[in-house]
């Protein structure tokens, strides 16, 4: 089989090359996608600039660190993580094997935020930051603050305030839940873990080896999170404030109801792009 730096023309190496991660990949859920992400990465390229590599590119040097990418892909080790980054809303966020990898689905608690205005924002378990920073560079008149009980996490929430030019306008603190939180907000939000226990085994592999796990399940059935997020949040929430919190797509009725039983009005939830309830909020009274 012809190498592809060996190849006729570019295209025909790109192929080659493509092909070979393809094959390696497996079943993964999309293995062409993963494997030009990989190559550009081990290029030194955007994905995008893969049809500009010359077949000179394609020295056996590369080659290697590209396999060498895509096995690690192939044991299960996430595409984010072994970039080291993931792209989320309108940013590039840095993601470690101590934070959560940022999902698409949680793009709908950011999009429900910026529905109305705040000014100063909580997000509770922030991890990587992707929620809070992403609304902080959307709004340059708010602040905000962002707590994990991992300072592993938020030493990487911190990196990607930097990067995104919001560090000014971000705190980061120890904190479970809203222990050592003080102040007052009029958005308050989280993407909390709320896998049940007895739902673990069944997720992705490179979700449940690669993702924190008490980013993941609280461990019992996966509402603990809400239960005490709901209980306080009041305290903390001014006049009119709003909360927001992700959720499992069959979790909307309870954690709603807990919204409710907590003294919060307009209690709603809200669908993810896939139709699937992802988010569910509510108001504090006035």
């Amino acid at each position: 089989m012809t190498a592809p730096h060996e190849a006729a023309s570019a295209g025909q190496a790109l192929a080659l090359a493509l092909g070979l991660g393809r094959d390696r990949l497996g079943d993964v859920d999309d293995p062409m996608r993963d494997a030009r992400l990989l190559l550009a990465y081990a290029a030194g390229r955007e994905r995008a600039d893969l049809n500009c590599l010359e077949v000179e590119d394609f020295t056996p040097e590369m080659m290697t660190a590209y396999l060498a990418l895509i096995d690690q892909r192939a044991a299960g080790r996430p595409v984010s993580k072994i970039l080291g980054y993931r792209d989320f809303w309108n940013h590039r966020f840095a993601v470690t094997e101590d934070v959560l990898d940022p999902r698409p689905d949680t793009e709908a608690l950011v999009e429900a935020a910026l529905a109305r205005p705040f000014e100063r924002v909580l997000d509770l378990g922030t991890g990587s930051g992707c929620i809070l920073l992403s609304l902080l560079a959307e709004r340059p008149q708010a602040s905000g603050m962002g707590t994990d009980i991992s300072e592993a996490a938020l030493r990487v929430a911190r990196q990607n305030a930097g990067a995104l030019g919001v560090l000014a306008r971000a705190s980061f603190a120890i904190s479970d839940w809203f222990a050592t939180v003080t102040g007052s907000f009029d958005l308050v939000l989280s993407n909390p873990p709320y896998i049940a226990l007895a739902e673990m085994p069944g997720l992705a592999r490179e979700v449940r080896e690669h993702d924190p796990r008490m980013a993941l399940t609280d461990e019992g059935d996966g509402l603990a999170a809400y239960r005490a997020i709901t209980a306080q949040a009041g305290q903390y929430l001014r006049p009119g404030g709003r909360i927001l919190l992700e959720i499992g797509p069959t979790q909307g009725p309870e954690v709603a109801q807990l919204l409710s039983d907590a003294g919060f009005d307009g209690v709603e939830i809200l669908p993810d792009l896939d139709g699937r309830d992802r988010v569910v909020g509510g108001i504090w009274p006035i």
